[in-house]
């Protein structure tokens, strides 16, 4: 045997060895895969509790306060309800997408206007979305730490980062009952002693409508929009979601109440729970001026210090501060044990996909916890009003330029198939709808944040990156025709891809790369034949695998649009 031919075997050895143990360890949470049904063995119900069990974050409360002091409460609450109309009607789209054909927000992306690598640049800033959010969250642990205990802050950032590790480590079915069971805990430790001082002090709640903050007090459209600025950076907490619904089971007539119920509520709902909390943030804040400390300062924005000058208002110091603890660690662990998940599943997704190599999920867990951990040290909290009005003007362009493309470009002008395809078989590598519409929505916003159109036009940068998504994502797939979103109208297998109900098909085929079995959705017909020229299937994630591209069907002459064809 040639040294050539050899090393070409062991190559293809090796990439089929690491296309198994890579669909091994997914199995728990499918990582950059098709969730199939067999997996989905939860109700409705059950996966939308699970979901917005996740949002018991506090930095809500952090961002309510802060835009609240710098800008007075009307123009803070008109800025949060601006955000979360805007951030709801974004994710409508999105979510039912990602519950209805059980794919996380990269593999739609793929397929509404990026390409197969092109999405890779969405993973990376919805990645970068958990890094900074496990920081503000880890922040926020430590000073409840340090308010309790004197453990020191930088030893409180190292404590909130590896407390999270045995929890993530197992996955979907560890958040599953963690998220569960503490949910009812936190809400009776939240809301209780809130509404008690709303029943028992209306100074209070007169003192909260009439606080100025440092503005004069009036309300200015530009105070609104900076308002829902900070606010809009929250928008890919929906990619948190989505990593929990797109484990929903198949719509049938007999659930498709409580299907939709949980997808509005679990998915894009999740905004409405957020947008309460950040004007609680705003209450607690003021209530801090006027009751506690009219001194102090930018502390008023650390939840730790609001609930426990919420709870010494009716009990005694010593058992504020224990019970204020409590929250801030129920709190935390809940939501960075998702942001560590989601964080993994994101970098591992990018990773294997570059390198054509799986080194595991847990390693890029840790490499996300670094990342945070490092935010944490560099005091990324007393930045945050900045760091996520920058931020929001990345993130509205991504994740509207998939919101449009599913409206717009795939039901009404049919340019882009409906059904949002992942398989690298299927896709070109790149497709300009999405990379032209985010690259330019970006770059524009950013520009009107640094100043560059005047200082009047920056409170609208994230009104900027809005605007130019929805009109560049159309006018591309226009201007292209549509041609760069398939590169093949076929998969090659005769059998419907989704069933007599429109849910993906349960039917499972064999791998002849992996040796494993996969649902339909998973599958494409393999360009090697078997040893009597029958067909061989090929699952997405042995071709996510394999960088010789030995196993894909060549492309098929592109049509003028793939419009009305759908799939």
């Amino acid at each position: 045997m040639s040294p050539t031919r050899e090393a070409q075997e062991v190559a293809t050895v090796t990439r089929a060895d690491n296309a198994r143990a890579a669909a091994e360890d997914s199995l728990e949470d499918y990582a950059f895969r098709y969730v199939p049904r067999s997996f989905r063995r939860w109700s409705a119900s059950a996966v939308g509790i699970t979901a917005l069990g996740s949002i018991a974050f506090l930095a809500d409360f952090s961002i309510g306060a802060s835009i609240g002091i710098e800008h007075g409460t009307n123009n803070a609450v008109l800025g949060i309800l601006l955000a979360s109309v805007t951030i709801f009607i974004v994710g409508v789209p999105i979510a039912y997408y990602a519950a209805r054909y059980n794919l996380d927000l990269d593999l739609i992306a793929r397929g509404s206007g990026f390409g197969y690598y092109g999405s890779s640049i969405t993973t990376v800033i919805f990645a970068v979305f958990t890094c900074i959010f496990f920081a503000l969250e880890g922040a926020i642990m430590a000073q409840g730490l340090q308010v309790a205990t004197g453990i020191p802050l930088p030893i409180g950032y190292l404590i909130s980062t590896v407390v999270v590790i045995p929890i993530v480590i197992y996955g979907m079915r560890a958040l599953e009952r963690l998220q569960f069971w503490t949910t009812p805990l936190w809400l009776a430790l939240a809301l209780l002693p809130l509404l008690w001082v709303i029943v028992s002090d209306p100074e209070a709640v007169s003192a909260f409508v009439s606080f100025s903050g440092n503005s004069d007090g009036e309300l200015h459209f530009g105070a609104i929009v900076s308002s829902a600025a900070v606010c809009f950076a929250l928008t890919p907490q929906l990619a948190e979601q989505i990593d929990y619904i797109r484990a929903m089971p198949p719509r049938t007539r007999v659930n498709y109440r409580a299907w939709w119920t949980s997808l509005l509520f679990a998915g894009p709902g999740w905004v409405l729970f957020s947008g309460i909390k950040q004007v609680v943030g705003v209450f607690l804040a003021v209530y801090l001026f006027t009751r506690i400390d009219p001194d102090l300062g930018f502390r008023a924005t650390e939840p730790v210090r609001q609930f426990v000058g919420l709870y010494a208002s009716i009990m005694p110091e010593w058992l504020a501060i224990g019970l204020a603890l409590i929250l801030v660690v129920i709190a935390q662990v809940k939501i960075n044990v998702t942001n560590a998940y989601s964080g993994s599943l994101a970098w591992s997704n990018v990773y294997t996909r570059l390198t054509k190599t799986y080194p595991g999920r847990s390693v890029f867990m840790y490499f996300n916890l670094a990342i945070a951990l490092a935010l944490m040290w560099m005091d990324v909290f007393s930045l945050i009003s900045f760091v996520l009005s920058l931020y929001a003007n990345v993130v509205m362009a991504w994740l509207v330029t998939i919101a449009a493309d599913i409206v717009i470009n795939k039901h009404i002008l049919r340019l882009s198939p409906k059904y949002p395809e992942f398989r690298r078989g299927m896709l070109h590598d790149w497709n300009p709808v999405g990379l032209v519409s985010v690259g330019l929505a970006s770059v524009l916003s950013l520009a009107a944040f640094g100043g560059a159109f005047g200082g009047d036009i920056r409170p609208y940068s994230v009104l900027i990156a809005i605007g130019v998504a929805v009109i560049t994502t159309p006018v591309m797939a226009i201007a292209t025709r549509g041609r760069y979103y398939l590169r093949r109208q076929t998969d090659g297998i005769a059998s419907p891809l989704l069933d007599a109900d429109g849910n993906p098909s349960g039917e499972r085929l064999r791998c002849h790369v992996t040796g494993y079995t996969f649902e339909r959705p998973d599958m494409l017909a393999s360009a090697e034949r078997g040893p009597h020229g029958e067909t061989q299937y090929v699952s997405s994630l042995a071709l996510t695998l394999d960088g010789s591209d030995r196993y894909v069907l060549p492309p098929e002459p592109a049509p003028r649009s793939v419009g009305r064809r759908g799939k």
